[in-house]
């Protein structure tokens, strides 16, 4: 079968993918991304793995993280449509992500937000993000613009600067109405800010959000004090007065994000995976509930890498989710994963 016959294959189970075919389906990715990714293909050479003998996703190698601010991770000889990149201090390479469609990464997004949240058409869709609108290459721009976009709501939109108008937003749609069978009593509102945007606007002006849900993506951007993720919703769920701050995992070298809806566990997208390796051995699986560094398969991922070994400490449980509890040391500050928890 070749290349573009078995791209072809998976990219239509990968359209309305369940979740339900999740090792078949690694595997199907693991082989052709061997055989089709001159990077990953070198790299499981030199770790002297036998491709045909790799039958079980646990058995799959990841790749390191780092490999995306060094080299390009393709699978394939494909035009590059556009590029993410992380964000970074001065100085600081960051990580390139090549995009062979950027169509197919917007309805992947939609596919894991879905599954928590349903369809952002019924949302008012409100987004925090002055830091990745400053720059050029955010995947999580092209996600908000998407669900934006979407909206049925014509007040959806990004704010950059103006928390005025932010404001007043939030304020007329969270202001009690008069009874009516006819239309909800709050439509559903959706503020999703970086965590720095997040504070500053509920230091310039606390409100009554209660009928909100305030997802944050995680950082600081060098704005402020790193705060511990629990030090962060504490403050914003005394500001806005909601029972809980929701949170978005994601970064530049995954087309797949994961959840949390305030209890510290991250849901992933059906497209996504997390397990751990041990901190001192990068080759040797954690056990489940314990902490260890994540390693993530991303399924959509199959046009690059879909096996990689980040620099997240974290622990996973049994039924799939996982928590993040900060960085491994000496590992570098990722623009979307800044808070870490102590304990």
């Amino acid at each position: 079968m070749s290349y573009e016959q078995q791209r072809a294959g998976i990219f239509q189970k990968l359209k309305y993918f369940s979740g339900e075919t999740f090792d078949a389906l690694s595997l199907e990715v693991f082989r052709f991304q061997a055989a089709h990714n001159p990077l990953y293909k070198r790299f499981l050479a030199l770790l002297n793995i036998d491709i045909q003998q790799v039958k079980t996703v646990e058995a799959i190698p990841f790749l390191p993280i780092q490999f995306f601010k060094n080299y390009t991770v393709k699978t394939g000889d494909w035009p590059t449509q556009t590029i993410f990149t992380s964000s970074g201090t001065s100085g600081e390479t960051t990580s390139q992500h090549h995009v062979r469609d950027l169509d197919f990464y917007k309805q992947n997004t939609l596919h894991g937000f879905q599954p928590f949240y349903g369809d952002p058409a019924d949302w008012l869709v409100l987004a925090l993000l002055p830091s990745y609108l400053e720059r050029t290459g955010s995947s999580l721009v092209v996600m908000a613009e998407h669900f934006i976009k979407r909206s049925r709501h014509p007040q959806s939109g990004f704010f950059l600067n103006d928390l005025d108008k932010l404001v007043e937003i939030l304020q007329s749609q969270v202001a009690p109405r008069p009874p009516n069978i006819s239309i909800p009593q709050y439509p559903n509102i959706l503020l999703l800010g970086v965590s720095f945007a997040l504070l500053d606007l509920a230091e310039r002006q606390p409100l009554d959000l209660q009928h909100v849900t305030i997802m944050e993506t995680g950082g600081m951007k060098g704005r402020r004090r790193e705060l511990t993720r629990s030090e962060l919703h504490d403050t914003l769920k005394t500001a806005f007065n909601v029972p809980a701050i929701h949170s978005e995992y994601g970064m530049t070298e995954l087309f797949s994000q994961a959840y949390s809806s305030g209890d510290g566990l991250f849901r992933p997208a059906p497209t996504l995976r997390a397990s751990t390796r041990e901190i001192t051995d990068p080759l040797t699986p954690q056990q489940p509930g314990k902490t260890g560094i994540l390693n993530l398969i991303d399924l959509a991922n199959f046009d690059t890498c879909s096996f990689i070994a980040t620099d997240d400490l974290g622990r996973v449980f049994p039924d799939g989710s996982f928590e993040v509890l900060g960085r491994a040391d000496n590992s570098d500050v990722r623009g979307c994963n800044l808070l870490v928890d102590k304990g």
